[in-house]
């Protein structure tokens, strides 16, 4: 038996979470991870309502589903972001109100200590999701960035989640960063000194995703066994890039997904670059035995036929690593 494949429901946030979780169980997935936007997962009445947790499990349940990990990646962005009206398209009003730029980082990090509670609520022990970064907008480093911009955004970063992570920490649950570009971790260097500027405490970890690196030109095996132990949840989302010079490059061109002069856009899984063989021996070998969960994104696919498509390839992909050594017959014998 694998690890349970289940699919993350922010790319159907558009569709009810009961009319997701049929087709879903239809396509052949053994769970959903839930989104805390739409109707799927909602913060406020999981703290406020009794039956509303046992109601979101009855309801996956009807169709042979379970839940084992949330997502709250819009209102994450907001806790670190310079934050302008894009946020507000992302944000619940409660935590956008007047749009003044720190009190919407204030209420989005307050935010951010009641999904902890929330998904304790639930029972699951895994909230994934974004930070936002103070200094995203540094990466390329023209005019030329002083090292001391660097840190200081790694402190605002420390001082602006460390009080959440106490929150998680009280309400036994982690919190699973999809590293990313625009997140305070892009890359394995950059997530290395996220986890040294919070002094490497447990609450925080990944939620790894391959699709986020390959492009980028980074060793996305290589995220596994530098982070082995961190690793608290994992997407299975493909990525394709072009071997061939294009018009636009790693930063997109300012263009759409989708667009035909992009040098990268992602894939249904098993249609991009990904080496997902790799990937699986990859969290085998640090012992992950949790969801992996499509994160389906293909802006050339019919999403319900990649829906499918992405479990069938996931489950077929996805094995046990071996209790014993290969060999070990021949010594019994001896």
């Amino acid at each position: 038996m694998g690890r349970p494949v289940t699919l993350f429901t922010g790319q159907w946030a558009d569709m009810p979470l009961a009319t997701l979780a049929k087709k879903a169980a239809a396509w052949g997935y053994d769970g959903l991870e839930l989104a805390c936007w739409g109707d799927h997962f909602n913060v406020e009445r999981a703290l406020n309502d009794d039956s509303y947790c046992q109601e979101r499990h009855d309801l996956l349940a009807e169709h042979g589903l379970r839940v084992w990990a949330i997502s709250n990646h819009l209102v994450g962005q907001a806790v670190c972001d310079p934050i302008d009206e894009r946020h507000k398209e992302i944000v619940p009003e409660r935590v956008w109100q007047d749009g003044d730029p720190e009190g919407v980082r204030q209420r989005a990090a307050e935010e951010m200590e009641r999904t902890a509670h929330a998904a304790a609520e639930l029972g699951v022990s895994v909230v994934n999701g974004f930070t936002g970064s103070p200094i995203w907008h540094l990466n390329y480093a023209f005019p030329p960035t002083p090292p001391s911009m660097i840190d200081d955004g790694y402190a605002d970063f420390a001082d602006r989640w460390n009080p959440i992570l106490d929150t998680f920490d009280e309400a036994g649950v982690k919190f699973g960063l999809e590293v990313h570009p625009t997140e305070i971790a892009f890359d394995i260097s950059s997530a290395e000194r996220a986890l040294e500027a919070i002094d490497h405490r447990e609450a925080f970890g990944f939620n790894y995703d391959p699709s986020h690196f390959g492009y980028q030109g980074v060793d996305y095996v290589g995220f596994i066994e530098t982070f082995g132990d961190r690793i608290y949840h994992a997407h299975m989302k493909d990525v394709g890039w072009s071997d061939e010079r294009e018009r636009s490059g790693v930063f997109g061109g300012h263009l759409s997904f989708g667009h035909t002069d992009r040098y990268w856009d992602f894939r249904s899984i098993g249609r991009g670059d990904i080496d997902f063989e790799s990937v699986i021996r990859g969290l085998n070998r640090i012992g992950y035995d949790g969801p992996l969960s499509v994160e389906w994104e293909d802006p050339g696919m019919d999403r319900e036929h990649g829906a499918e498509e992405s479990c069938a390839f996931v489950k077929d992909i996805d094995f046990q690593p071996s209790a014993q050594a290969f060999d070990a017959a021949f010594a019994e014998g001896e």
